[in-house]
């Protein structure tokens, strides 16, 4: 183990044998106890260990760093962040309601604290996504409100078992995703995003210049939001790193939660030729996702990194008060 962390084990981690050895998934880091007084801040610690922690992304997948009292704000989340030097994403294209706190600090889906929001790759409907993300609990829930993940090849290579066919024709098609976004932010819908935060712009001409950039098609509309029709892109990706297969869509998130006075769920995501999807494997890949995921309940100060190429994340309902806050590196 690393100088200044020690592993330790949670009830919440679930174990998978990669190919050398049997991984906990999440990793959990604390500090070390022995080195804490020459090396107090995590973000120092992280500086002094980034090749280690690196690695430790590479093999887990996800890390939380659990334990750290000086990480209380989001001036001090944003440190840890500049620590680990991954270059920032500018959030362009995404669909949650969001506001920047401070530096490369955001809230997270602002959306209300009954709703949940479904497992994702964390913008993996544009072709521009994070390849790291990071939480961080600044007020723990009242109740509930825990960020379950989840393994994506563990979810590739059990909907390629059960459903090979359906599986196929994601790869060979790939997948279409349709939103209507409003002018305006709605902070009532989990995709509530309006077209003018979306694109960082209020000119319609400057919003269709970047959604061209990301390949997103827009239609206008006579109330002053805009369709957006985005793909065919990929479902199913190959990690290189891992050198493995991955459930890389925002299938089930779009077929069961882009729900709101705007969007009707079951025309947001298509095959790539415009097929429909068969609701029943759509709905048993979330139970799959459920199966396999793991949540762990926030406490204040935990920081949690991950991986978007390795793994799906969700949001379950929660009593308030609660506030994650997140920042997406490229």
């Amino acid at each position: 183990m690393a100088d200044h962390f020690i592993e330790i084990k949670i009830p919440q981690q679930r174990n998978y044998n990669n190919i050398n050895n049997s991984c906990p998934f999440p990793s959990v880091l604390s500090p070390n106890p022995a080195t804490t007084a020459t090396v107090s801040r995590l973000a120092e610690k992280v500086r002094t260990q980034k090749p280690f922690l690196d690695s430790l992304l590479l093999k887990a997948g996800s890390v939380l760093f659990r334990g750290f009292d000086d990480v209380k704000t989001a001036k001090e989340f944003n440190d840890v962040v500049e620590a680990f030097g991954y270059e920032e994403l500018p959030y362009v294209g995404g669909a949650a309601p969001r506001t920047n706190i401070v530096g490369r600090v955001f809230t997270a889906n602002e959306s209300p604290p009954d709703q949940k929001i479904p497992f994702h790759h964390e913008m993996a409907q544009v072709p521009e996504f994070p390849s790291k993300l990071f939480f961080f609990c600044e007020v723990e829930p009242g109740s509930g409100g825990e960020t379950p993940i989840v393994l994506s090849h563990i979810v590739y290579e059990r909907m390629k078992h059960k459903y090979p066919d359906f599986v196929e024709q994601l790869e060979q098609h790939g997948l279409i995703y349709t939103r209507v976004l409003g002018e305006k932010d709605d902070p009532s819908s989990p995709i509530g995003r309006g077209w003018k935060s979306t694109f960082l712009t209020e000119d319609k001409s400057i919003a269709e210049e970047r959604a061209a950039r990301l390949g997103m098609k827009l239609e206008w509309m006579e109330d002053g939001g805009v369709k957006t029709i985005m793909g065919p892109i990929p479902a199913i990706k190959y990690d290189e790193s891992r050198q493995r297969k991955i459930w890389f869509n925002s299938m089930v998130a779009a077929y069961t939660g882009w729900k709101d006075d705007r969007n009707d769920p079951v025309k947001a995501v298509t095959f790539g030729n415009g097929k429909p999807l068969p609701a029943d494997i759509v709905h048993d890949c979330l139970n799959i996702l459920e199966e396999e995921s793991v949540a762990i309940p926030w406490q204040k100060g935990d920081v949690l990194l991950i991986d978007n190429w390795a793994v799906l994340h969700a949001r379950r309902s929660f009593n308030p008060p609660r506030r994650i806050l997140a920042s997406l590196c490229k």
